[in-house]
């Protein structure tokens, strides 16, 4: 005999791949979605769909955008490029008010154990940007773990031969913390005294 019927199944299993979202958790959205008045149903799943659609990476810096090129490229000097894992730490360091500069977003990190290597994340895009002239610093914001200061260190020993600033975030941050967890009050110190690398 069935559990679920179909259509809950069905739900409930779609709600269990999202990322932290267990059997229980999924069994609890599927239900407060069944139980929503169908216009709220409705604005929801258009939300999705509005959101898969319209959302692009940007060409610049691998942000999210609803264009070719995200706010933060158009309207910022490329002076200092702040290097992170993924669109996620972006929105965690601009909460801060306390960077001015442009990003650079890897989606990932080194992971020898994982089998992604420097092929596998955005790091030419970054000397690309470099190539281009004018870039005085690069700002590596990784995560403090170790697939994060293994990529760190990686970048930085192809960028210090160009004769550009390569900075790291201090470690204000607890080692093995992802950025978006962080509480503002420690990111924002860890921001304020990066370090040369």
């Amino acid at each position: 005999m069935k559990v679920f019927i179909e259509p809950i199944g069905r739900l409930i299993n779609e709600f269990s791949k999202l990322p932290g979202v267990g059997a229980k958790t999924a069994q609890r959205f599927a239900y407060r979605v069944i139980n929503m008045p169908e216009a709220e149903a409705k604005s929801f799943a258009e939300a999705i769909i509005s959101a898969k659609k319209n959302v692009h990476y940007c060409k610049i810096c691998g942000n999210f955008s609803e264009g070719d090129i995200c706010d933060v490229c158009r309207h910022r000097s490329a002076e200092t490029i702040c290097v992170v894992k993924e669109p996620k730490d972006v929105i965690a360091i601009e909460k801060l008010n306390e960077y001015n500069g442009v990003y650079h977003v890897l989606h990932g990190t080194i992971s020898p154990l994982d089998g992604i290597g420097p092929d596998d994340i955005n790091i030419k895009g970054l000397l690309a940007r470099i190539a281009e002239g004018g870039v005085k610093e690069v700002i590596m914001a990784t995560n403090p773990d170790v697939e994060g200061e293994a990529t760190a260190m990686y970048i930085t020993n192809l960028i210090k031969p160009l004769g550009i600033k390569v900075s790291r975030l201090a470690h204000g941050l607890p080692i093995g913390t992802d950025l978006e967890y962080a509480d503002e009050v420690s990111l924002a110190r860890a921001f304020l005294d990066r370090k040369t690398l």
